[in-house]
């Protein structure tokens, strides 16, 4: 496997996670009536403040997953179009060489 898609996959998981755990807790955290419930109001800064910055983490890291996917798919694209380039030239070097031996042959025959 390509470190790209290794790198990708780790990153879109992680993110994926990290949103789901961040929005896990936030639900949680609601009362009955939708308010979140904190014991102290320096609590509840430091828990808001540290949500939002993992939120901007986990979306980071799910664009740089899908980034990194994406690229692993276009140096698979590449790899497989410069196998079928070197497939098609080694058909056609070799079609070269049967039109040569048979022109030969027949200017030694006739």
């Amino acid at each position: 496997m390509g470190a790209s898609l290794v790198l990708g996959l780790i990153a879109l998981v992680l993110g994926l996670g990290l949103r789901y755990w961040i929005n896990r807790r936030k639900f949680y955290r609601r009362s009955a009536t939708g308010a979140e419930g904190f014991s102290s109001y320096e609590k509840s800064v430091i828990i808001k403040t540290s949500e939002r910055l993992g939120k901007w983490i986990a979306y980071a890291l799910i664009i740089f997953g899908v980034l990194f996917l994406w690229s692993y798919s276009r140096q698979k694209n590449a790899k497989e179009k410069a196998a079928q380039n070197t497939a098609l030239c080694a058909s056609f070097n070799k079609r070269n060489t049967i039109k040569e031996t048979m022109t030969t042959k027949i200017k030694t025959d006739g």
